[in-house]
């Protein structure tokens, strides 16, 4: 396993839209394992292969207490969501300490691939929902801070770029 790179908000790459997988294969089965491996250091909750520079549609979720229930979608799909929607703070490994109030339907059921290529469907409330509908959101090419004011996305666009820019500097 190996911890890939994040990539960081406002990175054009975060816009591309992922490909479906062909076939779980011994490939995808190293990209989970590396994506979960890299969503636990980090520490985080959801992981879209599209963070990792990976253009696939592949999402690793742990939102458990314990960090020790990992979820594999592959090719997830978005197959109902309640008409009643919910607020949630939300934050992302591509925007690093940034928050916010997003709001998302309460529950939904999609269907996915597991780890062996097996289809599933799940229903989901809570954590899980909104976590389901943020790393799904990534294969789409869309960040959450999308889901902000214009001001607001700006301001965290700005930071993170400058941000950057020390980084790069201190090297």
């Amino acid at each position: 396993m190996a911890l890939l790179p994040v990539l960081c908000y406002p990175d054009p790459r975060l816009h591309q839209v992922a490909k479906p997988v062909e076939a779980v294969d011994e490939r995808i089965k190293k990209i989970v394992a590396d994506m979960a491996e890299t969503m636990y250091e980090a520490p985080g909750v959801g992981l879209a292969a599209t963070q990792v520079n990976i253009h696939e549609r592949i999402v690793v979720i742990d939102v458990s207490e314990n960090q020790n229930e990992l979820m594999v979608f592959i090719n997830p799909e978005l197959v109902w969501a309640s008409a009643e929607k919910k607020f949630w703070r939300e934050g992302c490994l591509s925007v690093p300490e940034f928050y916010d109030e997003v709001e998302r339907p309460d529950q939904i059921r999609v269907k996915a691939l597991d780890i062996n290529g097996r289809e599933f469907e799940i229903e989901a409330d809570g954590l899980l929902s909104v976590c389901l509908q943020h790393e799904m959101d990534h294969l789409q090419g869309k960040v959450f801070v999308e889901y902000l004011s214009l001001l607001k996305r700006n301001r965290i666009s700005l930071k993170m770029k400058k941000r950057l820019k020390e980084l790069v500097g201190q090297r």
